[in-house]
C-alpha cells in the first residue's frame, strides 16, 4: 500500500507590541510579519504533527469498478463531489447489550463490537441524521436508498428519512428461511429484518425494474415480504463479518433499483457484500469502511471473483436460489472491462 503522509511543523515566537486593543495588536504584528519584519527559523520550532491520509483508495479493482476507501463515511464523503445512482446502507443496529444467541449449535454473545453498543434514543437519532445527511448530498436526484435494520434502529432511521425530505417507497420484511433458534424459549423466534427503500426527492421518479421482479416471482407481482435465507457457508470463503448480508439479498436489491453500469455507494461497507453483488451484476461500487480487517476481507472477496470459475459459480448459485435470472438471460460484467478513471479520484 502507498500512503500520503503530511508533515506539519509548527514554529512560534512571542513578541510584545503596544496597541490600544487586541485587534490593533494583531494587525500590527500581521503587518510586520507579512512585510518580512519577522523571520521564523528552526530556533522557533515548537512541534511536529504527522498525519496519514486514510481517505485515499485502500483498493481499486483492475477494471476500476470496485473501490474501497478507509475512513468514516461522513468525513470521507465531505471530500469529493459525485452523485450515486443507488445507496445500500447497513448501519449499526445498536443491539449489542450483552444478549445471547445460537450459532452453529453453540450459545454465543450477540455483541458485535463497540460500534454497535446500545445508544440513547437521542444519540441514535443524531447518528442517523448525520450519516443520512452526508449520503443524501451524494445521491442523484432520481437515486434511491436501501437501509437495513431491526426494531432496535429502524424507527429512528425512518424518522430521519422523513425529516430530510426522502419519500419512503416500501418497507421490505426479510423473512429468513433459516433463522437461529430462540434459546431462551421466552419469545417468538427472531426471524426477520426490515429494509427501508426510499427515494431522494418526493417528486422525482425513481427506477424500478418491475418486470424483472415479477418474472423472478413466477410472473406474479413481488410483495414486500421476501423469503430468503441468511448468509450461506460458501459466502464465508474469505472470512465472516458479524453482520454480513447474503449475496442473494443484495442481488435482488441491486437488480430491482438500478440499471447496468450504475454507481452504487455503501457507507458502511463491512465485508463488501454490496460491492461483490454489484460487480457480479455489472454495476460499479464505492465502499467506505473504517476497520482494516474488513477492508482486507473485502479486497479478498473482490479478487476472488477475478477468477472466471468462481465468478460463474457464484452467478449460478444466485440463479439457482431465484435471486437473479439464469446466466443466459443476465447481463454479467466482464472482469477486463475498463471503465476509465474513477470520477472522484485522481489517477
Amino acid at each position: 500500500m502507498k500512503y500520503n503522509v503530511t508533515i506539519n511543523e509548527t514554529l512560534a515566537r512571542t513578541l510584545q507590541v503596544e496597541a490600544d486593543s487586541q485587534r490593533d495588536a494583531e494587525s500590527a504584528i500581521s503587518r510586520l510579519y507579512y512585510n518580512n519584519g519577522i523571520v521564523l527559523s528552526a530556533d522557533d520550532y515548537v512541534s511536529t504533527e504527522i498525519t496519514v491520509d486514510k481517505n485515499q483508495p485502500y483498493y481499486k479493482s483492475p477494471s476500476l469498478d470496485f473501490t474501497l476507501i478507509q475512513g468514516d463515511c461522513n468525513d470521507t464523503l465531505s471530500k469529493f463531489s459525485f452523485g450515486f445512482d443507488m445507496v445500500f446502507a447497513d448501519p449499526p443496529y445498536f443491539l449489542s447489550s450483552g444478549g445471547i444467541s445460537c450459532q452453529s449449535g453453540k450459545v454465543v454473545c450477540v455483541d458485535k463490537g463497540d460500534w454497535d453498543k446500545t445508544k440513547t434514543p437521542q444519540e441514535m437519532d443524531a447518528f442517523n441524521l448525520r450519516w443520512l445527511t452526508s449520503v443524501r448530498a451524494h445521491m442523484k436526484d432520481n437515486a434511491t436508498i436501501w437501509i437495513s435494520g431491526t426494531y432496535h434502529n429502524i424507527f429512528s432511521v425512518q424518522q430521519q428519512l422523513i425529516r430530510l425530505g426522502f419519500k419512503i417507497l416500501n418497507v421490505v420484511t426479510w423473512a429468513k428461511t433459516n433463522p437461529p433458534p430462540n434459546i431462551s424459549c421466552r419469545y417468538f423466534t427472531y426471524s426477520t429484518e426490515f429494509i427501508i427503500w426510499a427515494r431522494k426527492l418526493a417528486k422525482v421518479p425513481h427506477y424500478f425494474n418491475y418486470d424483472l421482479m415479477k418474472k423472478l416471482n413466477g410472473d406474479k407481482q413481488m410483495t414486500d415480504v421476501w423469503h430468503l435465507p441468511a448468509i450461506a457457508r460458501w459466502e464465508k470463503s474469505c472470512g465472516k463479518h458479524p453482520t454480513q448480508k447474503p449475496l442473494g439479498l443484495l442481488a435482488r436489491i441491486i437488480e430491482a433499483s438500478t440499471k447496468p453500469d450504475a454507481w452504487i455507494l455503501d457507507p458502511f461497507s463491512g465485508s463488501a457484500t454490496t460491492g461483490t453483488a454489484a460487480n457480479l451484476l455489472g454495476r460499479k461500487y464505492l465502499g467506505l469502511e473504517i476497520d482494516e480487517k474488513y477492508l482486507a476481507m473485502s479486497r479478498a472477496r473482490r479478487e476472488e471473483i477475478e477468477h472466471a470459475d468462481i465468478r460463474a459459480d457464484y452467478v449460478n448459485r444466485l440463479a439457482k436460489s431465484g435471486s437473479i435470472l439464469p446466466p443466459d438471460d443476465l447481463f454479467v460484467h466482464e472482469a477486463d472491462l475498463d471503465y476509465g478513471k474513477i470520477p472522484w479520484l485522481e489517477e
